[in-house]
């Protein structure tokens, strides 16, 4: 790994990984890398001017950074014998975030399992296929249709707009992106309808007989539960459901037919407590016809991007769900680059679980709601200033971070956990290029000056699946009583869904706290409503938006106020918060 270059790669949660190029003190794209070629999203362009924390604190106190630790390892000490925990976030992709662990695990502290994000619809994938990857990036040039279902293209993967050109693109999506204006096909599905659609689509297909019955028989398992799955529910009640006319099923399946097919889908269609399903269904709708494998083909979610790779840093023991924490169980919280307080599930419920925790520790790189409730604030520095290492869940390309700047106003992960270790176990860590060279030398290749993961020398799913048997399970049952809990009295409740923001990356950077709500409500922009969910009851100031469905509401999620709605329940597989298992009641404040 060369340390001594300007090159870098973007840290953030997103799609794109962006290859960097630091130098003079600014940022600019590099223009060699294949798939980023250059091009910088408006919150990496603007990352170096963004306010950062430029001093530790104490109990609202400007401290300096060694007071700080000192204090914190005297809170350790004092507290040893609570049960504490580790809260990490993901706004941060590096793996090196993770070497913290090194120090928390040995302490005995608590980490957690599941994810605020995309575990539902991983654990979907992972059911059916064995392993969650992606479609590679050589592949998706050949594809013929591209069908992008619950992901906003140019505002969280704008680097894949380039390879939708002579595409034939159908949009499935709630609300009318930019790209569903100039699509070939827009089906303006209804939100927690995207697994009924699917059904419905299989169910066209094998009653054209277009389903691809030598993939199916060499490749798959227990077809004929999925078929039995699909016409347990008449075409009607799958139209009704899904909000998608059954002329237009029709009309998406002519465009698929014997076409090399490709489904980019984004996480908003398994944001339920049923979320595991929706992916199972479309990953069965492929693989009914035969699109795994299959040049320009297949289904790409967020991928388990660390497939493959080998990591020295511990994992916890003892976890505790993530949507779900109760943080005022514990003594000493140590929040890692989050904001629960604006992020987690029942948000109002959350911050007074950390006022009531005996000591909380905020270590990030900005001020946020969480940091203004924490006892102790410690800075970290960016990534610039750090040695490290990425994957990326949208390609297969690998980007390597080194440090290439100084920052003595904060401290990295290694640095913080290398000072613990030595003040509280005397005891030392490896060097950190040896934790960065083992996980690139156990799954990565180079491939045009750039690493890649060894899961794509080829077609990931070119010879099979990772199951155990090699072949792909087909979903073969479904419960949900979503519907049926609304169904007596839904009269005036409307779907709550949550998009991407391009000025944040969920409560980070810049925020929009406004409701979203469709011109036929006939109300004005600036007016005021409170949305009551069942949960909790929130107050919103109201923009119209005419890309809405009339039965559909809208919040970006970096909203500080949406998450005041939400409850604290985990999905029925992947525990994963359910951001949208809610319909809200308006009404005017």
């Amino acid at each position: 790994m060369n340390l001594n270059n300007t090159n870098s790669t973007c840290p953030l949660d997103c799609y794109d990984g962006c290859a960097i190029i630091y130098k003079d003190g600014k940022l600019k794209g590099d223009k060699c890398h294949p798939v980023t070629k250059g091009y910088l999203c408006s919150k990496m362009n603007k990352f170096l001017e963004y306010d950062r924390l430029k001093s530790a604190s104490f109990e609202g106190k400007e401290i300096s950074l060694d007071r700080a630790i000192e204090i914190l390892i005297k809170k350790l000490n004092e507290h040893k014998e609570d049960k504490n925990i580790f809260f990490q976030g993901s706004g941060n992709l590096g793996r090196m975030q993770n070497i913290t662990k090194e120090f928390f695990t040995k302490f005995g502290f608590y980490g957690t399992s599941g994810s605020l994000c995309d575990g539902a619809g991983n654990e979907g994938i992972v059911l059916g296929r064995g392993a969650n990857l992606l479609v590679p990036v050589s592949e998706v040039e050949k594809s013929e249709v591209i069908v992008v279902w619950g992901r906003d293209i140019h505002t969280s993967n704008t680097h894949f707009l380039p390879y939708l050109k002579d595409k034939k693109i159908i949009v499935i999506d709630p609300y009318r992106t930019k790209l569903s204006k100039n699509a070939d096909l827009y089906l303006q599905i209804k939100p927690r309808g995207d697994f009924f659609f699917a059904l419905l689509v299989a169910r066209i297909i094998y009653m054209q007989q277009m389903e691809n019955s030598n993939y199916i028989e060499k490749f798959t398992n227990n077809f004929d539960d999925f078929k039995e799955l699909f016409e347990s529910f008449h075409m009607k009640q799958l139209s009704h459901r899904s909000g998608i006319d059954i002329d237009k099923a029709w009309e998406m399946v002519d465009m698929i037919h014997n076409k090399k097919t490709l489904f980019l889908v984004g996480i908003g269609v398994q944001k339920y407590f049923t979320g595991h399903f929706v992916l199972r269904a479309i990953d069965s709708l492929a693989a009914m016809l035969g699109l795994f494998g299959k040049d320009g083909s297949g289904v790409s979610f967020l991928s388990d991007s660390f497939y493959g790779f080998k990591s020295s840093i511990p994992d916890f023991s003892k976890k505790v769900s993530i949507p779900t924490v109760s943080f005022s169980k514990f003594g000493i919280v140590f929040i890692q680059g989050a904001n629960p307080a604006v992020s987690m599930p029942n948000s109002k419920k959350v911050i007074e679980e950390l006022k009531k925790a005996k000591f909380v520790v905020y270590f990030g790189l900005y001020e946020n709601e969480t940091s203004k409730l924490a006892n102790l604030v410690l800075p970290a520095v960016d990534f610039l200033s750090k040695n490290d290492i990425r994957t990326t869940y949208g390609h297969e390309y690998i980007g390597l971070m080194p440090k290439l700047k100084e920052d003595k106003n904060g401290i990295s992960e290694y640095d913080l956990s290398s000072c613990l270790m030595d003040k509280i176990f005397h005891e030392k860590l490896k060097d950190e290029k040896e934790y960065i060279n083992k996980i690139l030398s156990s799954n990565a290749i180079k491939k045009d000056n750039y690493y890649i993961s060894k899961n794509y020398i080829k077609n990931p799913y070119k010879e099979g699946f990772y199951t155990n048997n090699g072949k792909f399970n087909f979903l073969d049952e479904y419960e949900d009583d979503f519907e049926e809990e609304y169904e007596e009295d839904d009269e005036g409740r409307y779907y709550l869904i949550t998009k991407k923001y391009k000025n944040s990356l969920n409560s980070s950077f810049k925020y929009d706290n406004f409701l979203y709500i469709p011109p036929f409500l006939g109300f004005e922009d600036g007016e005021t409503v409170e949305l009551d969910s069942g949960y909790a009851s929130a107050r919103f100031k109201i923009k119209i938006d005419k890309n809405l469905r009339n039965d559909t509401l809208m919040c970006y999620c970096s909203n500080r106020y949406y998450n005041h709605l939400t409850p604290s329940i985990s999905s029925m597989e992947g525990e994963c918060a359910v951001y949208q298992e809610l319909k809200v009641s308006l009404k005017k404040v």
